[in-house]
């Protein structure tokens, strides 16, 4: 039996730009298509946009345009942004379009046939953002809730769908399906609206006032009310009734939606869809609101916005998209803003992922011609083993319930882990001492070891997944639970690969527009000068002496210093060193080192470095220490 897997967004209201709410629900579709794809899933994921009723029609005739060249420039808009993303929907439903508008039609004359649409007057609290009538139990300090917009007072003729008549029947349901709306905290908001009358809901304007919809089929000076509307793309681009995806699709369907649209998905939509004869949906996923970083919602008034597109371009889609998907857990409110991704981009991606990614690398070109070796086992290789074999179902256990921020958090424990390997290993050492067997054997492991993490990454980072296997010689990959050694003994590392995760400055991202799918670096004041020659004369005038590192620690609010505790002859001396990303401080203790004794005291994050270690740069993100080749007495003058 073949696996199946739908997920849709809502689709978008098309009266401004896309922003970083729709960007979030997006991402977080095509996250869950692209995981299930790799897991042999038949998978089919679906955003649009509702491009019917008041405000569309308003917006419109403000700006001075035809509405439906207004809704085409906007609905454009949307799609080219989820390009930027690296979103690959497989369809994209605008309820302007005729297969849509011929399903509305014919449901709405089949439910109207059942007797579950009347004609009727009501008078109430209209908000045209909501575009739906308001109690005033729903008021907060008479306003709308969600608009913080006054109300207003309408009478007209519409016509009603008998939603209350399916009340019980829904709360049963719910009660009976623990997994129907989740998180959980929604279902049970849902109930406790359920134990109270729901009243109809009204599903039509007149078109006097509202003519930009679709019109009623028996009686066409009414068009429909636009959630009766815009509920049914999710069926109807499936090709309802008679559609191959519709029959293979449907019963898997999953909603992805903000808790701002809970009611009309939770209360409409399974009404509705009961009176039309048709199966309910299997989930409904709730996300919660993105706050600013001043912990307020979004808003362009408090200037709080962070726009995802800009970001993008700045530190690369993938980057964005692991952000997003790392630090919000799914159905919470959370704040966002672009210190926070720069931090997690630095701590996870270049440090942690990028820089492991670099010294393997350069290992395996150096000492190994670029070769994968054939792994020899030994006890000290177990522990990443067998968390390689279970990383895999682990992801999939915490994405199946939608902890998209834990499955990425126990994959960055992994590579926190393959990292602890390396250091403990210490493979510089085998290869110094020719013991080539068991340096074959610990980078083979690294490179299974990221083989595995750079899948489990893809649906989060499609660009950088496939680019971390590629800069390994490696290809292909599909979500294979418990599986170790699919990494060939022989494949060939290429022997130059581009820098994946750059490291960004600490505030200080590159002007301008980045290449798409890395972040710029920024240059520093040494980088951007010229090298000059000096003379032997002033070359002596720097005293180099060999120090013994005798204490290390981080340095507070910094992911890359360390502060180091040197002893060099009688004397101690603290130096502050950007090695961070390079080594543990408990590599450090006991180690000899080459200090720059005479250099002036300068002030590093409020500790005093008196002097300077020096380390070589690889070119791809590690340092590696200067360190005498014989163990020479702290002090002694290096000449």
């Amino acid at each position: 039996m073949t696996k199946a897997f739908y997920v849709t967004t809502p689709i978008y209201y098309p009266t401004g730009d896309p922003h970083v709410g729709h960007a979030y629900t997006t991402v977080v579709a095509d996250f869950l298509a692209r995981f299930h794809r790799l897991q042999g899933y038949k998978t089919y994921s679906l955003t649009g946009t509702d491009e019917h009723g008041e405000k569309v029609f308003e917006a419109a005739r403000d700006a001075g345009v035809d509405t439906q060249a207004y809704v085409d420039n906007l609905s454009a808009r949307f799609q080219d942004a989820w390009r930027v993303l690296n979103v690959e929907n497989d369809d994209f439903i605008r309820t302007t379009q005729e297969r849509h508008k011929a399903v509305v039609v014919d449901i709405l004359q089949r439910v109207y046939d059942s007797g579950d649409i009347y004609f009727g007057d009501y008078g109430g609290l209209y908000c045209v953002d909501c575009e739906r009538y308001l109690t005033e139990k729903e008021l907060v300090d008479g306003k709308c809730p969600d608009h913080h917009t006054v109300p207003e007072e309408r009478k007209e003729g519409n016509y009603f769908f008998r939603m209350d008549k399916h009340r019980d029947w829904l709360r049963e349901y719910v009660k009976s399906h623990d997994d129907f709306i989740r998180p959980v905290g929604y279902r049970n908001e849902l109930l406790s609206l359920l134990n109270e009358p729901l009243g109809d809901l009204s599903i039509s304007r007149p078109r006097t006032r509202v003519p930009w919809g679709i019109g009623l089929p028996w009686d066409d000076d009414h068009v429909t009310y636009v959630w009766f509307d815009a509920l049914l793309n999710y069926v109807s681009a499936l090709d309802y009734p008679e559609g191959e995806r519709y029959q293979t699709f449907w019963p898997v369907a999953q909603h992805l939606i903000g808790k701002d649209i809970l009611k009309a998905h939770a209360l409409f939509w399974p009404t509705m869809l009961k009176a039309a004869g048709i199966p309910l949906y299997q989930h409904l996923n709730v996300g919660g609101f993105l706050m600013g970083s001043d912990g307020r919602k979004m808003s362009k008034s408090l200037g709080n916005v962070v726009d995802p597109f800009e970001l993008s371009d700045r530190y690369g889609a993938d980057a964005v998209r692991y952000y997003l998907l790392k630090e919000i857990p799914y159905g919470q409110d959370s704040s966002v803003s672009e210190a926070a991704l720069v931090e997690r981009y630095n701590a996870d991606l270049a440090n942690d992922l990028g820089n492991l990614l670099s010294r393997v690398r350069a290992l395996l070109t150096r000492h190994l011609d670029g070769v994968v070796a054939e792994p020899v086992r030994e006890s000290p290789d177990d522990v990443v083993i067998d968390a390689g074999r279970e990383l895999t179902q682990k992801t999939i256990d915490l994405v199946a319930d939608l902890k998209f921020h834990q499955a990425l958090e126990e994959i960055m424990q992994f590579v926190r882990l393959l990292n602890r390997y390396f250091s403990e290993e210490e493979p510089w050492v085998l290869a110094r001492d020719g013991r080539q067997e068991r340096l074959g054997t610990v980078l083979y492991n690294v490179v299974e070891g990221l083989r595995i993490v750079s899948i489990l990454l893809e649906p989060a980072m499609p660009l950088k997944g496939q680019e971390i296997r590629a800069s390994l010689g490696l290809s292909g990959g599909a979500l294979t639970a418990g599986s170790w050694g699919e990494t060939a003994a022989g494949t060939v590392v290429p022997a130059e690969a581009a820098i994946l995760f750059p490291k960004v400055e600490d505030g200080a991202p590159a002007t301008g527009r980045a290449q798409r799918g890395a972040p710029k670096q920024v240059q520093s004041e040494s980088e951007s000068e010229s090298t000059s020659e000096i003379t032997i004369e002033e070359f002596a005038k720097v005293d180099l002496r060999v120090a013994e590192v005798i204490a290390a620690e981080p340095v507070a609010k910094t992911d890359k210093l360390l502060k180091l505790t040197l002893r060099v002859g009688a004397d101690e001396r603290t130096v502050v060193s950007g090695i961070a990303g390079s080594y543990e401080p408990s590599d450090l203790v006991g180690r000899k080192v080459v200090l720059v004794a005479n250099l002036k005291p300068a002030k590093l994050r409020g500790v005093e470095s008196q002097g300077m270690i020096l380390a070589v740069d690889d070119g791809a993100g590690h340092l590696a220490l200067v360190e005498p080749h014989e163990d020479l007495p702290s002090g002694s003058k290096v000449s």
